[in-house]
């Protein structure tokens, strides 16, 4: 029943299902967080608000929904609202389409009146965003504006000033031109999703005249799993890498038997060239920070050898790791987990081999493994998986590859050495702990929403979260950034404490995996005690939850020294660190600032 909600799906069947799909998500035993959504509509939006929930509980969110009456999503923005505001929402979605524009330009007007009746539009939906900013201080999807039903002007309506198509069209982008400045605001793209849908089907007016949906009800799945990505995706819901099949997944044909000349790759035919487009496309998702690796049945130096073809895009050194040998696909793609400090959970398994794909689903049942079949689909198939969500792009994101590549070379030198200190020092390890700064607010949200191994506790905070704790005094913040002789690791870890007259409680603490053992947790603790006893504060405390992701922890106040006071139900501890001024430095490894 759940692979109902994988792409590609069918809404019909969602949408005549939902009940069932919903009572079995419901019975999962999967770890969720509880999210307030607000959805703010311009026209009828309870069946998004049913579709939308499978999409969330799919990942493991389980939302709370407000929803505004019927085309009420202007009153309820910029009136007072009792209700919405004892709610306060997590995220508000405003569902607008092209039927709530109040402008459309004539024929007969002027070049200045089309532009005042622009700028008229977009003042409104602005004055909607910046009062529900102010008031509620949380995220917010806003839709863009699907093509219009009909073109007065034919051909000539997308360039005409007088023509909808282009009217919409310059609104879109003074939407985009807001989000780029903004990044609490997100935007729905409803162009491209009826667009892909069939703009005749999207537009069909039976439906709006009858119901006041502005989108077919078997449509609904569509949007409500483009705005579920875009939900999840701010509260670390996304995958971290690509663990790809090699033969007639990266190239057409068997290595071992076709030789490399035999491979089909490049430009000679029609299936060459779509292979040559996927690796294209997998290159550039490595600049939004994919990580890319290898699981192929193969020998070593075959697979290897597939990636001198002349026309390859894609070289061995786009790959962090490499498995390729006789072992079962499953167990290969648990190693390379391991090898990248990663759940498993945490990587795509590209495979076109249905078989492949159902032993590794079978042994790790939250691993997306898209059904690819034709190579002239790949792309578009693993395009609408939604897996890599993109709501802020960080130097981090960007050079996320790289810094992976850096740790193998760390970890062949670690090899070299038979006492771990020693390795550690030869790393020559510098450390800037800081308190946050806001040029790094949207990094430190997006390390607290996909942390789950080092993570205490395993709250989730959005960026406008970090930013009022930064700015409160009674928080303190530390930001950790971790530079050795391979390179800057970037921001790395975190650590909030909330100060409760002379008590430093620690609600959250978290560190990327890429930088486990490296002692910058002692780091981090020596600048914890620092800033506590800058306000002379007398303990610090601590709590562990539990999950099922981040048992790694569950000795990491022990190690530092804290004593346990309590134990709940659930394994839950409470543990204490008295300060003194005679504290020693725990770490002697890592340079710090």
């Amino acid at each position: 029943m759940l692979d109902a909600l994988t792409y590609p799906f069918d809404g019909s069947q969602i949408v005549a299902q939902k009940r069932k799909i919903k009572k079995q998500l419901l019975g999962c035993d999967k770890p969720i967080i509880k999210k307030n959504v607000a959805i703010l509509g311009g026209s009828t939006t309870s069946e998004i608000k049913n579709i939308l929930e499978l999409f969330l509980l799919k990942d493991g969110i389980q939302p709370v929904f407000y929803e505004s009456e019927y085309n009420r999503f202007y009153e309820d923005s910029l009136f007072d609202n009792p209700e919405l505001n004892a709610f306060k929402p997590d995220v508000i979605y405003v569902y607008t389409t092209n039927r709530n524009l109040k402008n459309v330009p004539d024929v007969n007007i002027s070049a200045e009146e089309v532009k005042a009746l622009l700028n008229e539009d977009y003042c409104r939906f602005e004055q909607v965003w910046m009062t529900l900013r102010n008031k509620y201080n949380c995220e917010i999807i806003q839709n863009n504006f699907e093509r219009p039903l009909y073109r007065l002007l034919d051909n000539r309506d997308c360039y005409d000033i007088h023509g909808k198509t282009h009217y919409i069209y310059k609104l879109n982008g003074l939407l985009y031109e807001f989000a780029q400045n903004n990044e609490w605001f997100h935007v729905c793209d409803l162009d491209y999703v009826s667009s892909d849908y069939g703009l005749r089907q999207w537009q069909n007016p039976r439906n709006w005249y009858m119901y006041k949906y502005a989108l077919p009800i078997d449509a609904i799945p569509y949007l409500a799993y483009n705005v579920a990505n875009i939900i999840k995706a701010l509260y670390g819901r996304n995958k971290k890498g690509l663990v790809l099949d090699c033969d007639n997944t990266l190239w057409g044909g068997v290595i071992g038997d076709d030789g490399v000349e035999g491979i089909e790759i490049g430009e000679e035919n029609a299936e060459a060239e779509a292979y040559a487009e996927f690796q294209r496309y997998l290159k550039s998702l490595k600049t939004i920070g994919v990580i890319l690796n290898i699981d192929s049945k193969n020998d070593l130096n075959n697979a290897l050898k597939g990636f001198e073809h002349r026309d390859s895009v894609l070289s061995k050194n786009d790959f962090v790791e490499i498995r390729a040998n006789w072992e079962n696909k499953d167990r290969n793609l648990a190693d390379i987990a391991k090898s990248l400090n990663l759940l498993p959970e945490s990587l795509v398994f590209v495979d076109d081999n249905p078989a492949e794909r159902e032993i590794v689903t079978s042994q790790f049942s939250d691993v997306v493994a898209p059904k690819i079949d034709s190579v002239e689909n790949y792309i578009q198939i693993m395009d609408r998986q939604g897996v890599f969500e993109t709501v802020n792009l960080s130097d981090d994101d960007r050079h996320r590859s790289e810094m992976y590549q850096k740790n193998k070379e760390r970890q062949v030198l670690q090899q070299r050495f038979t006492d771990y200190g020693e390795y550690l020092r030869s790393l020559e390890m510098r450390a800037e702990i800081v308190p946050f700064e806001q040029m790094s607010y949207g990094r430190i949200a997006q390390l607290i929403n996909k942390s789950n191994q080092f993570n205490l506790t395993t709250r989730r905070y959005s960026q406008e979260q970090v930013e009022e704790m930064a700015l409160s005094p009674d928080y303190i913040t530390l930001q950790g950034r971790l530079i050795d002789k391979f390179g800057d690791n970037g921001i790395v870890s975190m650590v909030i404490g909330r100060i409760v007259e002379n008590e430093c409680l620690v609600d959250l603490w978290v560190m990327s995996c890429r930088v486990l053992k490296r002692d910058l947790e002692l780091a981090m603790m020596d600048a914890l005690v620092r800033e506590c006893q800058k306000r002379s504060l007398k303990k610090i405390l601590g709590i562990y939850i539990p999950t099922a992701k981040n048992v790694l922890v569950k000795d990491h106040y022990e190690t530092l020294g804290f004593m346990k006071m309590q134990k709940h139900d659930g394994d839950i501890t409470e543990w204490e660190f008295p300060l003194s001024s005679n504290y020693v430095n725990k770490n002697t490894v890592i340079k710090v600032n």
